[in-house]
């Protein structure tokens, strides 16, 4: 592929069914997409099937992708969505206790688990949640709707700046300012 073929040369073509271009766009994405579902799917080999189905999902909505963003953003959110599916998906399939208390055992899983159910560990968490909670109820207004509606909501920067009816720099302001005021007040947790 020559370096002078532009994402949406490629993305043009696939549209006209050429499979071999949406190769090429996924051989230039599939590393950073595999980083990216990896910040949500610890395991690495569920992370790749994440990927593999993220990469399935945009070929078959291809044919409706317009260009209005970068391929890679409009690859970006489809990632990211598979990942919470994915996520979702796990967190109500019951677990197969028998398995996931022997594998527990041989890994000394029951220690580690001892050391995080200490009072101690108990009381920090606690302290972290509310010093939080605190924190976000004490920001103004424009930096505690930003930084919810990012966080709790899970809502992109571009629907939160529909919502805010404002630009996009100003919610990714509010949210860093957000987000600086919160590790402020956590650091001198974290830090213990």
């Amino acid at each position: 592929m020559g370096n002078n073929v532009t994402d949406q040369q490629l993305v043009e073509r696939v549209q006209r069914g050429d499979k071999k271009a949406f190769d090429l766009l996924v051989l230039k994405y599939q590393s950073r997409i595999v980083n990216l579902v990896s910040r949500f799917v610890r395991n690495p080999s569920d992370a790749l099937d994440v990927t593999q189905e993220a990469f399935i999902k945009a070929y078959r909505a291809m044919p409706n992708f317009r260009g209005e963003s970068a391929f890679y953003t409009w690859m970006y959110r489809i990632a990211v969505n598979t990942a919470k599916n994915f996520l979702a998906v796990q967190s109500r399939r019951p677990m197969e206790a028998e398995q996931d208390i022997e594998d527990f055992e041989q890994i000394g899983g029951e220690n580690a688990l001892k050391e995080y159910a200490t009072p101690e560990h108990m009381l920090l968490r606690d302290e972290i949640q509310e010093t939080v909670i605190k924190a976000i109820d004490g920001l103004p207004d424009d930096l505690r709707v930003a930084i919810t509606l990012r966080e709790v909501e899970g809502l992109s920067y571009e629907d939160i700046a529909v919502a805010m009816d404002c630009p996009i720099g100003t919610v990714r302001s509010r949210i860093f300012r957000a987000r600086e005021a919160i590790d402020k007040l956590l650091k001198p947790l974290l830090d213990r």
